[in-house]
């Protein structure tokens, strides 16, 4: 008996050095769209009075974890019984995203007005767009987790999936609530009297205005560069035509074409509709 429970206890040790093993390949792989989800919920974030920074953005962890715990069996069911269906939902998602993003470059560009009235949006509002760009993001990042330790036994590929699906939003949300709230920090700094911590917060509270600035411009490239992605790793043909161009640049065109594309359709469903 006690031979039969060391050799349990050995095997739960070889399944758990496997998962972490998996866990962090799988977690290099989807390092680039973590980067971009953090872009892009910053960018999301943005525009929210101090004292709301913190309940708005848990309220988009909490949606964040509902989305995972939406999609996690979700696709690990596909992948086992119908996964030529994951890559036409992934493209799905590749269209709202290059959607969203297109639409923020032409307001920038051609409707500085009518930018400034989209960014007065209710906390739900914000809320609600947050977790809805979060879904698609998520299922990116669980399906490149996924496919990163395909070749591993069922339960490593579904624990490690699941672990990086969890420490990304940890990570990423984390990260998102420490950069607005670096002007609180800086406040408390200024206050230390320390003139060395001074300088510091000063700092920090003179940045940050700039560092939410850049990562909303940031995020609304991140958008069209992920959605670009989904597409040309998706669509051999895209792959072999634009194979001379750098991948970012590759990956940012086509996002920004499909974007426009359905932006004008839309566009034009609307006017129809509106006749």
């Amino acid at each position: 008996m006690a031979t039969g429970l060391l050799a349990l206890l050995d095997d739960i040790a070889m399944l758990m050095d496997d998962i972490a093993v998996a866990s962090k390949f799988a977690a290099k792989k989807t390092s680039a769209v973590l980067g971009d989800d953090i872009a892009v919920t910053a960018k999301k974030t943005t525009g929210i009075a101090s004292s709301r920074e913190i309940p708005i953005i848990l309220a988009i962890i909490k949606g964040s974890f509902i989305n995972k715990a939406i999609l996690l069996p979700i696709v690990f069911v596909l992948n086992y019984f119908a996964p030529w269906l994951i890559v036409p939902i992934l493209m799905i998602g590749g269209l709202y995203l290059s959607y969203e993003g297109a639409e923020k470059v032409i307001e920038m560009i051609f409707h500085k007005h009518s930018t400034e009235e989209k960014k007065q949006l209710t906390e739900e509002e914000k809320i609600k767009s947050a977790i809805k760009t979060d879904f698609i993001l998520s299922l990116e990042i669980i399906i490149i987790a996924l496919y990163s330790v395909k070749d591993q036994p069922l339960l490593v590929q579904i624990v490690a999936t699941t672990l990086v699906a969890i420490i990304a939003t940890i990570g990423v949300y984390g990260l998102v609530a420490l950069i607005v709230r670096l002007d609180d920090i800086g406040f408390y700094l200024i206050e230390t009297g320390n003139p060395f911590l001074e300088k510091i917060g000063r700092f920090l509270v003179f940045i940050l205005p700039w560092i939410i600035k850049f990562l909303s411009i940031v995020g609304t490239f991140a958008m069209l560069l992920v959605a670009g992605g989904i597409f040309i790793h998706n669509m051999e043909f895209l792959h072999h035509y634009l194979h001379f161009l750098p991948s970012l640049l590759s990956e940012l065109l086509v996002g920004f074409f499909v974007g426009t594309v359905t932006v004008s359709v839309t566009y034009i469903f609307h006017k129809v509709k509106g006749h």
